[in-house]
């Protein structure tokens, strides 16, 4: 290969430079080659250039993959720039960027997907089970444990990397397992008092939480159109609750109370994880284990092991073995559906998760409705799809 440059000699390397077609149409490409570039192929070919190089013309560029008749001669005239602009070549490039978004958003996509199925099936089984078994500090005990116990045994056997922590990587994480904790337990207790579509319609109002939280607390401010959000996020929450049929105060609180605690259990873990590298799998697998050992205490000193005793006997009489099935599927939903979402929020914005974590609302409001044959009035509806579409708006409005 023959290379003419002014200014220094260099030739050419880009690895991208390929299926150029013999009488195809000229493409204009444009590449950047800013940083400084060395290759040896051989011993007529050698390239050593410090500058961003531009190439005037290329003549003779055959595929690749085709066999090169011999004699054949390729010429790359180029020379030196004096700026960092970009390369202008007539070579077409093998859009590589385009199929690689493709894919990422084919990921994404089953991310979220996996993660809204495994949403509803936990909150129809976490639903089903406290209907039978009404002790929520026990039932969000099981959740964690069994959770914590799958990555345990993943770890073991190799199945999950394991994740490398110190004791500052524990200290961090404490403040959001404890608003974890309270969070979830504060969510199964309003679904054993009020039905699963309610409970989602209260958690829908989240946003505003966290927009109140972080202007008076935190001091941070936000843009106008954020604050209108909230109109109709407070104004549908609001409407759905007055109009509930099953209206009842402590479900209604334990959804607005894990409201609360996932706002601050969201900001200590933008505050406290920056830097860590630890995946959201693994993350969150280390939030159960803490959370676990926050609640396991509490729980017996609530409810205790007497009452779980003669509830489970109760159960079983009333459903038969299946009660122990669902028991299981919940706990194992709930770790699942958990893991996908941090699993998810490794590979997009937190914008694009507020977004699906509405669309997921949705899916479980309209499915346990479906399912547990739950009356709803046209108000009611009507309120909770405000709600929701606010929901919407202030994601929007946040960007």
């Amino acid at each position: 290969m023959m290379c003419s440059v002014r200014q220094s000699t260099a030739i050419l390397t880009v690895s991208d430079l390929s299926k150029s077609r013999p009488n195809a149409p000229t493409s204009q490409s444009r590449l950047s080659l800013l940083s400084p570039v060395s290759i040896a192929k051989g011993p007529n070919f050698g390239l050593s250039a410090r500058k961003p190089l531009y190439i005037s013309s290329l003549q003779g560029f055959r595929s690749f993959e085709g066999e090169r008749p011999r004699n054949s001669v390729n010429e790359c005239k180029a020379y030196e720039a004096d700026r960092s602009d970009p390369i202008d070549a007539n070579v077409e490039i093998p859009d590589q960027t385009a199929r690689s978004a493709a894919a990422q958003k084919l990921k994404i996509g089953i991310y979220f997907a996996t993660w809204w199925a495994l949403n509803v099936v936990f909150n129809i089984y976490n639903k089903k089970v406290l209907n039978a078994f009404p002790y929520p500090w026990l039932t969000s005990t099981l959740s964690l444990a069994t959770g914590s116990l799958m990555m345990l045994i993943s770890w073991a056997t190799r199945i999950a990397e394991t994740p490398k922590t110190d004791l500052e990587f524990w200290k961090t994480l404490f403040p959001v397992a404890v608003a974890h904790t309270i969070g979830h337990v504060a969510a199964t207790v309003s679904m054993s008092k009020v039905a699963v579509s309610f409970t989602h319609i209260i958690k829908s109002g989240e946003p505003a939480f966290s927009v109140l939280v972080s202007r008076f607390l935190l001091g941070e401010t936000f843009p106008v159109p954020v604050y209108l959000s909230l109109v109709p996020i407070i104004g549908g929450c609001a409407l759905a609750a007055v109009t509930e049929l099953n209206f009842n105060m402590t479900g209604f609180m334990g959804a607005m109370i894990s409201n609360l605690a996932f706002v601050f259990r969201n900001i200590f873990s933008k505050r406290g994880m920056k830097g860590k590298s630890v995946s959201g799998m693994n993350y969150y697998a280390c939030l159960s284990m803490l959370s676990l050992l926050i609640l396991t205490p509490f729980a017996i000193a609530v409810e205790g092991p007497q009452m779980w005793a003669d509830g489970w006997q109760r159960a079983l009489s009333q459903i038969g073995p299946n009660f122990i099935w669902w028991v299981a599927a919940q706990s194992v939903f709930y770790h699942l559906y958990n893991q996908v979402s941090y699993m998810s929020l490794d590979e997009i914005s937190p914008l694009t998760f507020s977004i699906g974590n509405t669309m997921k609302r949705i899916s479980v409001i309209v499915s346990s409705i479906i399912i547990f044959h739950t009356p709803v009035q046209p108000i009611n509806a009507l309120g909770a799809a405000i709600a929701i579409l606010g929901t919407f708006l202030y994601s929007q409005a946040k960007q």
